[in-house]
């Protein structure tokens, strides 16, 4: 019990250091983003999504290098992918009268997202079939196979940077661009601290409740880690830029598909993904994507009573894990 509670109160802890990096971040990301002009889709997409995910690229670089625990990275990664999409979007919906969105968002970022979920997949499926130690209950990944989805990010960013290119921007507010550079980097390094904390954690209750890395990373680390983006989405919703909430939603999590991931494998060198446990949490991450599509795509704007039914799904997620956890229901063998 006393190890339990000194590994709770350090996952309390590394969260809120997390957290405080992330507000310092955001003000950092939005003074750059007016300093060079950038368009609010692109600042939300790719400047703020891509900063907010660093607390999920840093747990699967340390879980993977530090710990040798990839499949922990990996759980972080999926389980933020679930909270973004259902808690993120709620929480900044009730916040504001009405989360809008807009045809170009769903047309463009929600849609990319999809290819990068499908993409992913391909991915697995590729490292079951042809990779020597691949089987149809696990996908062996190389650093060969991870290059489709880095390729897939680079275009994405080569859309955005057509955007960004048509953009006729004001004029430049006065700051120093090398003073706020600076803070991101001091903010980097503390948000990476922060995540280190969060994975010792996670690993501390595996090995107390007997559960694979897998489960904590899903659940723990995934919120932990998510607070970034949590935090520039709901401050950008209640300051009525409904844009920059939603499209750091998706372009974090597309960054996380696709670059987080292969990160983690090009670190690794080769890794295995146990199908048993992540084809049903990655499941459900398709079924979380349709629900969001979904409902922003309905009339362009999230409602509260549409919102309270996105948490309502993710406290179903939770409990589903739950089970899991202590063996009520077995339908993720892998667990």
């Amino acid at each position: 019990m006393p190890g339990l509670l000194v590994s709770l109160a350090l996952a309390v802890v590394a969260t809120g250091v997390i957290w405080v990096g992330s507000v310092r971040f955001e003000r950092a990301a939005e003074r750059l983003s007016r300093y060079y002009g950038l368009p609010v889709a692109v600042h939300g997409a790719i400047v703020v999504a891509v900063g907010s995910s660093f607390p999920e690229i840093s747990s699967i670089a340390i879980s993977t290098v530090v710990h040798g625990e990839f499949s922990l990275g990996v759980g972080a990664i999926v389980g933020s992918a679930i909270f973004n999409l259902l808690v993120i979007p709620a929480f900044s919906a009730l916040a504001s009268e009405d989360l809008e969105a807009t045809r170009d968002l769903i047309h463009k970022d929600a849609q990319f997202y999809v290819i990068s979920v499908l993409v992913l997949f391909i991915v697995f499926a590729l490292g079951a079939t042809y990779v020597p130690g691949g089987t149809n209950r696990a996908a062996v990944l190389t650093r060969p196979l991870v290059v489709l989805p880095l390729a897939t990010y680079v275009v994405y960013v080569f859309l955005h940077q057509q955007d960004a290119s048509e953009h006729v921007a004001p004029a430049a507010p006065d700051v120093s661009p090398l003073r706020e550079w600076g803070r991101l980097a001091v903010v980097l390094v503390v948000i990476a601290i922060g995540v280190e904390g969060l994975v010792r954690a996670a690993l501390s209750f595996g090995a107390a409740f007997g559960t694979p890395s897998f489960l904590w990373g899903l659940t723990v680390i995934a919120a932990g880690t998510s607070l970034p983006d949590a935090f520039v989405s709901v401050n950008a919703a209640k300051n009525d830029d409904d844009v920059t909430s939603l499209t750091n939603v998706l372009g974090s999590n597309t960054f996380n598909l696709l670059v987080a991931i292969p990160v983690g494998v090009l670190l690794g060198g080769e890794v295995t993904i146990d199908f048993l446990v992540a084809i049903p949490t990655m499941g459900f991450l398709a079924f979380a994507t349709l629900v969001f599509i979904v409902f922003t795509r309905t009339r362009l704007e999230l409602t509260d009573p549409e919102a309270y039914g996105f948490l309502g799904l993710y406290v179903l997620f939770l409990c589903w894990m739950t089970l899991e956890t202590v063996g009520v229901i077995d339908t993720v063998i892998g667990i």
